[in-house]
């Protein structure tokens, strides 16, 4: 079931187009990533779906409805910048914000949603004493305080501390495992790359590619380097073998009981591991170098800046 479905979405701005043309799904359990630049058009993406400004063109459903006051009470938001009360305390605010959704909550409840961000003892506290980061967290606990089936988080972890973010992605993994659907932006490619199902590059207001993290890497990596350790070779079959790896792949280096390789596609380890098995040969490990999405994301951006001179 798609809790996503956006089919031309396009916003625009005077003449500027800052969202152009951009369609996605996004399934349900999923998180989804993402990534771009700033001013790649992802929080212009999102604040069109989300009902805070209204496309110029295109449509979008949440949760299988076109009406956005159909699901208001069913979708959570972390905007990129939280704006509280100042007078206002942490548990004041979940208690507001879930009126508004048309869920009226209990202190134990608030207390609960403060204690999963790691509020609780600021329970009590007026926002406007908050750090930026304190308030990144009461962001998230409002935007999940009243048990929505979407939640769509803008930079979740930007501005917390390094423990912070890690208890962080822990909450969106849980989320995700009580059955909820998280769409997020983030500049934290680790973070992306750790706890993301799907993920889509923005790049001046379009998708220019998206899927899984294998996905994304086989469209931008044309080699994989392939370390082999094995058993001692004997004079006899280190010519065959070496013979054979000049067919499949390039860069070979054999050095005592490591041989390593650069190949184009994966499909091949299992053909070496026959090759050396075939001779005898035991292995002992086998280790697969094959690039992050930092490094897909700085390829693609070097790619990018390369191709415009």
């Amino acid at each position: 079931m798609n809790v996503i479905e956006a089919n031309g979405l396009t916003k625009q701005f005077g003449t500027k187009k800052v969202v152009s043309d951009v369609s996605l799904h996004v399934q349900k359990g999923e998180i989804y990533g993402f990534l771009g630049r700033n001013g790649a058009g992802k929080s212009t993406f999102i604040n069109m779906i989300t009902g805070v400004i209204r496309p110029t063109s295109g449509e979008f459903k949440l949760l299988g409805e076109t009406k956005l006051e159909n699901v208001y009470s069913r979708i959570g938001v972390l905007p990129d910048y939280s704006t509280f009360y100042d007078s206002l305390t942490a548990l004041g605010h979940l208690k507001y914000f879930a009126t508004i959704t048309g869920k009226k909550i209990s202190t134990a409840r608030g207390k609960e949603m403060l204690e999963r961000v790691g509020l609780l003892e600021h329970a009590n506290v007026k926002a406007g004493k908050f750090s930026f980061g304190m308030k990144k967290k009461l962001g998230i606990a409002q935007a999940i305080v009243h048990d929505p089936d979407l939640v769509f988080l803008d930079e979740p972890t930007s501005g917390v501390d390094a423990e912070s973010g890690l208890d962080i992605q822990q909450l969106i993994l849980d989320l995700q495992s009580e059955g909820k659907t998280i769409f997020m932006t983030s500049h934290n490619l680790n973070e992306v790359e750790k706890i993301c199902s799907r993920m889509a590059i923005m790049k001046d207001g379009k998708i220019i590619n998206e899927g899984t993290l294998e996905d994304l890497r086989s469209h931008y990596s044309s080699t994989i380097q392939v370390e082999i350790k094995h058993s001692s070779m004997e004079n006899g079959n280190f010519p065959l073998i070496k013979q054979y790896l000049e067919t499949v792949g390039k860069e070979i280096d054999t050095r005592g009981n490591i041989t390593s390789i650069v190949i184009e596609s994966e499909k091949k380890i299992p053909q070496i591991v026959r090759a050396f098995t075939k001779q005898n040969i035991d292995l002992y490990r086998i280790n697969v170098d094959e690039p992050s999405l930092e490094e897909i994301f700085l390829q693609k951006e070097s790619g990018d800046r390369a191709s415009s001179f």
